[in-house]
Order: C-alpha cells, then sequence, then structure tokens
C-alpha cells in the first residue's frame, strides 16, 4: 500500500503526468458526447479507447517507477522552441512520453470537438493537413 501512495505521490508531483490525466478525462468526454450526438454507442470501439487509455496511464505508472531507479534527463529531446513552455527543466522517462500522450490526445480531442460541432473545424483541418504529411497515426482516420 505505501508503494502505491508512492507511486501517487510521484505523479501527483509532475505538471506533465496531470496534463495527460487531464487530456485524457477531457477526451473520453469528447468521445461520448461525439457518440451520443452521432447516436453510435460502439461497445467495441469504446473498448479500444478505454485500453488504449489504461495502457497509457499504466505505462506512466511503470515508467515512474523506472525514473525512481534510473535517474535519466531527457530534456535534450525536446526541442528548444518547446522547452521554454515547459513548467520543468529536467524530463524524466515518464514525463517525455507524457508528452507525447498529450499531443495524441491534443490531436484526438480536436477531432472530437470538431465532430461535436464546436466552431474548431478549420483548426482541426490545418492540422490534420499538417499531420498527414507527416504521420499515418492520426485518432480514427477521421
Amino acid at each position: 500500500m505505501d508503494r502505491i501512495l508512492v507511486l501517487l505521490a510521484l505523479a501527483w508531483g509532475s505538471s506533465i503526468i496531470k496534463l495527460v490525466i487531464l487530456a485524457v478525462v477531457m477526451d473520453t468526454c469528447f468521445g461520448c458526447i461525439r457518440a451520443i450526438k452521432e447516436h453510435e454507442f460502439n461497445s467495441c470501439f469504446g473498448i479500444d479507447g478505454a485500453i488504449r487509455k489504461i495502457s497509457m496511464v499504466a505505462s506512466l505508472a511503470f515508467l515512474l517507477i523506472l525514473d525512481r531507479i534510473v535517474h535519466l534527463n531527457l530534456i535534450g529531446f525536446i526541442p528548444e522552441a518547446i522547452r521554454s513552455y515547459l513548467p520543468v527543466n529536467a524530463i524524466g522517462v515518464a514525463e517525455f512520453f507524457g508528452l507525447l500522450y498529450i499531443a495524441y490526445e491534443l490531436v484526438s480531442i480536436l477531432k472530437n470537438m470538431t465532430l461535436c460541432g464546436l466552431p474548431v473545424k478549420r483548426l482541426w483541418e490545418t492540422v490534420k493537413k499538417f499531420l498527414t504529411q507527416y504521420t499515418d497515426e492520426l485518432p480514427d482516420n477521421t
């Protein structure tokens, strides 16, 4: 039990991990709203999304333990232009992956916001066009 509390304290001590949790909750909320709007609550799709989100959180838990054992600073892998916006001077493995998860969740949130009818379609189109040039990892390919 004490180890779980230590792990929770480590997670709650990181602004980046808190942002991952917030992004996961936001994406889940907008995904549910989108499903209600489209009358397409698909349990298979919902299960896949839930498994992905649980896997992200579980990987962060394991990576927090790794950070506790091996103290790596991966801030050098973050572009200089982005570093100035980060609330930290050092990035462990968990926080590094947390930044990647945040980026993925933000894309999914933006897509779901667009499909919910919020006025962000132009922004979504711009982001989608940019990402299509560099990756095929867009959520749902929508």
